[in-house]
């Protein structure tokens, strides 16, 4: 918060709970018997997936500053010891709806659909016979059993990873002992990741699908891996560890190199979470907190499955189509529909792409087009999270072998995707890619193409600005607009802005981008409190804006000042708002509300009516402090007046006449459905957005995607 703040810690919602809030509205859309059978399932998976990217980040986050006694409250007041207490009375709530929800209402539901989830108890002896083999086969020759003794000290899991813990006795029932106290009669299973987590069995009626949990299969099976003893019971656990990487890229000689290193420890950072199977004694669950170094705060009983996003592959089953989500397929965008030259189309207009309702096919070939245009001299291009298969580093290595001059900008630091772009960074290197790994200290988040040609009038610059990652697998996922342009005063600034995070020279500023963590920030401030002039004076003002995360106290600040200006705020925020929208006096003339649809709502947009001279832009970057302050993020306007119309009066007006997917923000942090009645018409942006592919689609048919498989979770930059 400002150092001379008017505002108070009531004034302000704390992060991690709106956090959890977000999730709870993801949980919501499982509940949604509206919604299909199997896409429901999709969304129980994904709040699981969500608490485990929260836990390895934030709260691991929190508990270090607890443990160093660093208890500064925060702009809500909250302390770090307080917050945590909080997380987890709410992951406590959270987990008691995921668990009824699953075994009340979506395992019976899908039993009506012919798909069972068994204990292996009821099913009849033949199929547990083909079990018996199956894990003599399948399971046994992978699995080694870990018993915990003096000789064998507590074993080194995993972050994340299925385990079984084994209760064991001597056949005559007394505990095998070597004077420890008894802490023979405990043995570890960790499961390895090659296994399925579900056991399909086999010979079933037609439409039929039955599943038995690997888990529930092993530990009736442990006595096979304990011979001699006898197995008086096995329960499921998984162990979340810190999984954030820790390195002082000042100080790295190497941070390729630093960033390996870092993440080799990450499935053995400190533990944070215990998830253990609600049937487990509390004796050993006390025992598993002891050995991992936990309190009674970070456990988590749950039922089983331990991890609810191993119901994934539940999912995509094939024969019961009619219980998801009717396959889309994208349209390409007008301009570039038939077989157009991309480039003269671009030198007479920019082009606008609305994902996932646009192919990205389009992006990915303007850059193979660019590799093997003659005329091309130089591509430059960013690279935050991409597919493991990239066409578009393919495309980048192609065109380095035609001879062109290829820069890659790689954020090697964009969590939970290091790996991956470090293995591409080094293939882009070794096929004559100068890679750049960003400026120290900061991330790499703003998404930038920039191809150089040679065109008969001379040299232009061809530009693609976007919302989303050059990912092809996500751009069918997430909801980001990009823009295509020739505009000299915009493709000048993003050449400049390459220069300045490739070389020595410094930034000096722009006119047209908002780049932070120069100075997006400032500017943002400026034109808020512009629409607050302006309502004071009685001209038009107004202010919409569509983000994942609103945080930044400065800006929540602004708001307000603006809101009691007089300045209609209306505000699509899909994930964490430390904002209070509608509180008397404060924040009367601002509203927030919340999206979580088919598609992952990722998109920002920024809308200023600036006394009816409407300005929109376009970017990267949330009104969070990291990303106005720790990452380079770029915000571009859209200039066009068809383009700039197109998005005012077609997108950001249908997503704020969404009424089926909406939820409304109260001044608690709590969300409510208005218009949930049956007897008001149901306006879902999303599928409003498709019926318009559609009628493009119609235009130049397209091949439909196969279904994604791949869980694709929340962004994790954004936990």
């Amino acid at each position: 918060m400002s150092v001379e703040s008017a505002y108070l810690p009531e004034h302000f919602t704390n992060r991690e709970l709106s956090w959890l809030q977000f999730n709870a509205r993801v949980l919501e859309e499982a509940r949604d018997s509206r919604n299909p059978l199997l896409e429901r399932v999709k969304f129980l998976c994904i709040t699981s997936s969500n608490l485990d990217e929260f836990f390895e980040i934030r709260v691991a986050g929190l508990k270090q500053l607890i443990e160093s006694n660093a208890n500064d409250p925060g702009p809500d007041g909250l302390g770090s010891q307080e917050t945590f207490n909080r997380i987890h009375r709410r992951v406590r709530e959270l987990i008691a709806e995921q668990d009824a929800l699953w075994l009340d209402v979506l395992k019976p539901e899908l039993e009506q659909n012919g798909i069972y989830f068994h204990e292996l108890p009821d099913l009849p002896a033949g199929q547990q016979q083909w079990l018996e083999e199956y894990f003599i086969k399948e399971c046994y020759p992978v699995l080694t059993p870990l018993a915990i003794d003096p000789s064998h000290p507590f074993p080194q899991l995993l972050n994340k990873s299925l385990n079984i813990i084994v209760m064991l006795e001597r056949q005559d029932g007394t505990l095998p002992d070597s004077g420890t106290g008894g802490e023979l009669r405990y043995g570890i299973v960790q499961v390895p990741r090659i296994l399925n987590r579900l056991v399909t069995l086999p010979d079933n009626p037609a439409g039929e699908h039955h599943f038995v949990y690997l888990s529930k299969l092993i530990g009736a099976q442990a006595g096979k891996l304990f011979p001699g003893l006898k197995v008086r019971g096995a329960h499921a656990f998984r162990i979340t560890r810190n999984s954030d990487l820790y390195f002082d890229d000042e100080e790295a000689q190497n941070l390729l190199r630093s960033i390996e290193e870092e993440l080799r420890k990450r499935n053995r950072g400190n533990a944070v979470r215990l998830e253990i199977s609600n049937q487990c004694p509390e004796s050993v669950q006390h025992f598993l907190l002891e050995k991992f170094k936990l309190g009674p705060a970070d456990l988590y009983p749950v039922c089983e499955p331990i991890n609810f996003l191993r119901l994934m592959p539940v999912t995509e089953i094939s024969t019961k189509p009619a219980l998801r989500y009717k396959a889309f397929s994208p349209a390409i965008v007008a301009p570039l529909q038939g077989e157009p030259d991309i480039f003269e189309i671009m030198r007479h207009q920019d082009i606008l792409l609305h994902h996932p309702y646009h192919n990205f096919s389009s992006i990915v070939e303007f850059v193979e087009t660019a590799a093997v245009d003659a005329t091309v001299l130089a591509i430059k291009m960013t690279l935050y999270r991409t597919s493991g298969d990239s066409p578009l580093i393919k495309a980048l290595i192609h065109a380095a072998n035609n001879g062109k001059q290829v820069t890659a900008m790689i954020e090697l630091k964009a969590r939970f995707d290091e790996a991956n772009n470090i293995a591409w960074a080094r293939r882009m290197e070794d096929a004559g890619i100068h890679v750049v790994y960003g400026l120290v200290g900061l991330k790499t988040h703003c998404k930038l193409l920039f191809i150089v040609r040679r065109d008969p009038d001379g040299i232009r610059n061809y530009v693609h600005l976007g919302t989303g990652n050059y990912h092809p697998r996500t751009a069918r996922l997430y909801t980001d607009l990009g823009l295509l342009t020739t505009r000299p005063e915009i493709t000048r600034e993003v050449a400049e802005l390459f220069n300045a995070l490739t070389g020595m020279s410094e930034y000096t500023g722009a006119q047209n981008l908002l780049i932070a963590p120069f100075d997006m920030k400032p500017r943002f401030l400026e034109k808020i409190r512009r629409e607050a002039a302006h309502a004071s004076r009685g001209k038009p003002a107004y202010l919409f804006a569509k983000m994942n995360a609103l945080v930044d106290p400065e800006i929540i600040e602004a708001l307000y000042d603006a809101s009691k200006a007089g300045v209609k705020i209306d505000l699509l925020v899909r994930g964490i708002c430390c904002l209070k929208p509608r509180v008397p006096g404060l924040s009367d003339n601002i509203e927030v509300r919340s999206i979580v649809d088919q598609f992952l709502e990722h998109s920002r947009i920024f809308y200023f009516k600036n006394d009816a001279a409407d300005e929109v832009y376009l970017g990267s970057a949330d009104w969070m402090p990291r990303n106005l302050h720790r990452r380079v993020e770029v915000v571009f306007p859209v200039e066009d007046p068809k383009l700039k119309q197109q998005l005012i009066e077609n997108i950001i007006a249908t997503y704020w006449q969404d009424n089926a997917k909406a939820r409304y923000l109260q001044s608690d942090g709590l969300t409510d459905r208005r218009d949930n009645r049956d007897d008001v018409e149901k306006i879902r942006a999303q599928s409003v957005f498709m019926r318009v592919a559609e009628k493009e689609r119609s235009l130049a048919p397209v091949t439909v995607h196969p279904p994604e498989r791949e869980i694709m979770p929340i962004d994790a930059e954004e936990i």
